[in-house]
């Protein structure tokens, strides 16, 4: 494989990961009804941003180091892919645990009165979490393939950058008026 398809699968790879772990930390993870003492029954569905603040704000972190990602090169890209695949595994570990029963009922008792009454508790865990942790997964895949492989993928286009060794030398005054008498601009 290519350099230039390494970055693209790398690319695509996070940018997959990350969109879907923003995309879907937005959706209902969790409903939890309360059943109380009387006749009024609660539903009160949370969404993966409700159970944990970190997973989406590292779906955003992501697709950030994603841009990064093109944009750097060397040790500079080797440190974004660290970064990266850090991401994905706090996402990867976090999204099982913002489910767990206990937390749930945590969250839903923080959000509403009803849950102190000692009604009846039911947490109905939906699967949204599942592919929060699969772009987790994606992401961190990115990061591992980027810092292994990415020391040696090229950077964003260096068509207007001038090659060093093409620059006059501002000591020597005859290298300048050699460069005008090509064409080329000595600033």
């Amino acid at each position: 494989m290519t350099s230039r398809r390494e970055l693209a699968a790398a690319t695509l790879l996070g940018g997959a990961g990350a969109a879907i772990v923003v995309g879907f930390a937005g959706r209902s993870w969790a409903t939890v009804t309360e059943r109380g003492t009387g006749v009024e029954t609660l539903n009160q569905h949370l969404s993966g941003r409700s159970l944990s603040g970190v997973i989406a704000a590292l779906g955003w972190a992501g697709l950030a180091g994603i841009a990064a990602l093109l944009a750097t090169r060397g040790w500079a890209r080797v440190a974004v892919g660290v970064l990266l695949a850090a991401f994905g595994v706090i996402v990867a570990i976090a999204s099982p645990g913002a489910v767990r029963h206990a937390h749930v009922a945590s969250i839903a008792g923080d959000k509403t009165n009803l849950a102190r009454l000692g009604g009846d508790l039911v947490v109905h865990v939906n699967a949204w979490w599942t592919l929060s942790l699969a772009g987790g997964v994606l992401l961190a895949a990115a990061g591992l393939l980027t810092t292994v492989r990415g020391r040696r993928w090229p950077g964003m286009s260096s068509r207007y950058e001038r090659p060093s060794a093409a620059q006059p030398s501002t000591d020597d005054p005859a290298s300048l008026w050699k460069a005008l008498d090509r064409g080329d601009d000595p600033t």
